[in-house]
């Protein structure tokens, strides 16, 4: 009971300092309070038979047979085995080369080339990705780019687009590229805040380039690599059903369709609101409990997590 007023007292003086900071957050906080918490009341109708004449709370209460409903469908594992496999081959190519290409950036000594890298390797980040999506399928059709190319090496040149097997590695290879520069920026951040001194005590003790990068840089910049991990991880089953959207075609439906694409098709397309808010719903259940387990994981092995 005693220390609530010390807590209370705490809160004031640092909204009393701070008070500009939190002046600032107001446009921040009334957002997410606005399209993230108020939004959440209609999640309910995961679990009613929802109709438009009824509204949410008129819509009668049905349970869990819609999350039965999907988990005795004939497409539940094709759309979580999908979502697995895409979104753990990206991690595994697409987490690590950010960092890898913020130590190759950090040691170039050339100021115009280092500039240079960065800007092109920004370029595909603002970019639409409608264009995006546009000049990935003309570089992978029968005589794109991409295809007449790996013809030289004995690959049939043929429209990877309509070929299930290749369609997880245009994706992964596609986001490497849009997303390889700009992810790259905070670990450029991390890296200007190691200690120079740390290199000079490190090259004096006899040390080349890539150990002072394996024994200094590297674990200085680690909480960093671990918190953008877990949050990664809080989008394991989120794969960007938007890019997949604009990519994918029925006949590669059973190595492209993922549980968000199957939620719009079920919602949009067919209207089935009930159903697709109770995918929906599995699907932000699944990530947050990745989170948890990834950040207590985390905490206990590395003392670095979110809480």
């Amino acid at each position: 009971m005693k220390k609530s007023p010390l807590i209370l007292q705490t809160i004031k003086k640092d909204i009393s300092k701070n008070k500009w900071i939190y002046i600032m957050a107001i446009p921040v906080i009334v957002f997410y309070i606005c399209f993230s918490y108020i939004p959440m009341a209609g999640i309910q109708i995961a679990f009613k038979d929802f109709n438009f004449g009824a509204g949410i709370w008129g819509s009668p209460w049905v349970g869990f047979k819609h999350f039965i409903s999907f988990f005795q469908g004939p497409y539940a594992w094709r759309v979580i085995r999908n979502t697995l496999l895409v979104s753990l081959y990206t991690i595994v190519v697409c987490f690590p080369a950010p960092i890898l290409f913020a130590l190759l950036l950090n040691e170039a000594k050339n100021k115009l080339f280092k500039r240079t890298i960065q800007t092109v390797s920004y370029l595909p980040h603002f970019i639409s990705l409608v264009v995006i999506c546009g000049l990935i399928k003309e570089f992978t059709q029968s005589t794109g780019l991409v295809s007449t190319l790996l013809a030289f090496f004995g690959v049939p040149q043929e429209t990877m687009l309509l070929d299930p097997e290749r369609f997880r590695a245009v994706y992964v290879i596609s986001d490497l590229w849009q997303t390889i520069g700009w992810n790259s920026i905070i670990y450029l951040a991390a890296l200007s805040g190691v200690d120079p001194t740390l290199y000079d005590a490190a090259a004096v003790d006899g040390a080349g380039r890539f150990r002072r990068v394996l024994h200094v840089t590297l674990p200085c910049i680690l909480p960093t690599i671990i918190i953008m991990f877990i949050l990664r991880v809080g989008q394991f089953m989120t794969v960007g059903y938007d890019k997949i959207l604009l990519l994918y075609n029925s006949s590669i439906y059973e190595t492209a369709d993922v549980i968000s694409t199957f939620v719009y098709r079920k919602g949009i397309v067919e209207s089935n609101f009930s159903f697709s808010a109770a995918v929906g719903v599995f699907n932000s259940l699944v990530n947050f409990a990745l989170v948890v387990v990834v950040n207590k994981i985390s905490a206990k092995v590395s003392e670095t997590s979110l809480w």
